[in-house]
């Protein structure tokens, strides 16, 4: 645990803040665990922020992608947490994958993708079923523009379907949940240090 590393985590959910958030409480927990790995970590509420619809790295005008944009390429671990609606990853979610999408076009220094060398994890909340499928999805865009998805690299809760009992709710975490986040987070760290002391080779 000698190699200090940072986490991003963007959280989806479609409540802009001040609001209570399923999507936070998880992510945070998930950064707590990351702290105990010799992650230091912090948060965006990506609705809080104008994410102009594109695929380009800058859309220009109100655009706050490109800020957004930096951080994730400052950070070792990318950490996308998304609320389930209609069985699906929020809006807000795809909006961050489009403008990740730019990144299939950029290299770095070495002529490598520029996210190789970085590690992506996922969390799920919701009162509703979807969350396995939600992370196929997340984890095929993740790793296609780059990113390295550790073993069992989600955390999930799902509620009683059609109840309104949300995820932040809970009195406490359920056990399953915090062995979930305990195994991912520790993969993760393990993963982007690896990754940090011999990266991907060069074309």
């Amino acid at each position: 645990m000698s190699t200090p590393l940072t986490a991003l985590a963007i959280t989806c959910t479609l409540k802009p803040s001040p609001a209570a958030s399923s999507s936070d409480l998880l992510a945070t927990q998930m950064l707590g665990a990351l702290a105990g790995h010799g992650v230091s970590g912090d948060l965006m509420r990506a609705v809080d922020h104008q994410i102009s619809p594109g695929v380009e790295t800058d859309m220009g005008g109100p655009d706050e992608w490109p800020a957004m944009r930096q951080r994730v390429l400052d950070a070792d671990i990318l950490l996308l947490v998304t609320p389930t609606w209609l069985g699906q990853h929020s809006s807000v979610a795809q909006s961050v994958l489009e403008r990740l999408d730019a990144e299939l076009a950029e290299t770095d220094a070495q002529g490598r993708p520029i996210l190789f060398d970085r590690v992506a994890i996922v969390g799920i909340v919701g009162n509703e079923d979807g969350a396995h499928h939600i992370a196929a999805v997340l984890f095929q865009a993740l790793d296609d523009v780059g990113f390295t998805v550790p073993a069992q690299g989600s955390v999930y809760w799902n509620g009683e379907a059609m109840q309104t009992t949300d995820y932040k709710d809970l009195d406490r975490t359920p056990e399953k949940v915090s062995a979930s986040i305990a195994t991912t987070v520790r993969n993760a760290a393990h993963l982007a240090r690896s990754l940090r002391e011999d990266g991907y080779p060069a074309g």
